[in-house]
């Protein structure tokens, strides 16, 4: 297995989308309906919206491969939380936005999340980030166990819509 892990540029959009598409609904609880995931996908994880957000300044996008087949990614929005809940819960500023971070559900357990994670951690640093907040469902049990073994400490809660249900996350920030 040889994994690969670089910056997304305008082609991968397709890519990105499809993964988008696949691992999205493993982050969400299982009460999560099919047409809200499904709207929620449609609305935010489009081609187009990746054709957006790799023309962004203000976001890495950083993309995962074992021998050419996408496998995961994560992306970093480089700007202050227009959250209420989550700029009062951060301790540590600038902070940045860890957005996303998904590894398809085959590819779990193979080292990818922690080798996207240096690289993500490595992307921020770069930009001049203090820290690394992201929000996670209370719910996801294994995303939160990775992020704790990852530095990330619980620092307060936010809501998260996903189709006409506010879910509760918890808000997680990593000081660099």
């Amino acid at each position: 297995m040889v994994l690969s892990v670089r910056r997304a540029v305008a082609s991968d959009s397709g890519a990105l989308a499809v993964l988008a598409a696949a691992t999205f609904p493993l982050a969400c609880p299982p009460h999560t309906t099919d047409e809200a995931k499904a709207a929620f996908i449609a609305t935010h994880l489009s081609q187009a919206n990746f054709d957006t957000y790799l023309a962004d300044p203000a976001r890495d996008i950083l993309f995962a491969e074992i021998e050419g087949e996408a496998v995961g990614y994560t992306m970093l929005v480089f700007a202050e939380p227009s959250d209420p809940d989550v700029a009062s819960a951060l301790t540590v500023t600038p902070s940045i936005e860890l957005s996303k971070f998904y590894v398809l559900a085959g590819h779990h357990g193979q080292g990818i999340a922690s080798a996207l994670m240096t690289d993500t951690i490595a992307a921020a640093q770069k930009r001049g980030a203090a820290a690394v907040w992201l929000g996670v469902n209370e719910e996801n049990a294994r995303a939160n166990r990775f992020y704790e073994k990852n530095g990330f400490a619980k620092v307060g809660t936010k809501r998260f819509l996903v189709g006409e249900r506010y879910e509760d996350d918890f808000v997680r920030e990593r000081v660099l």
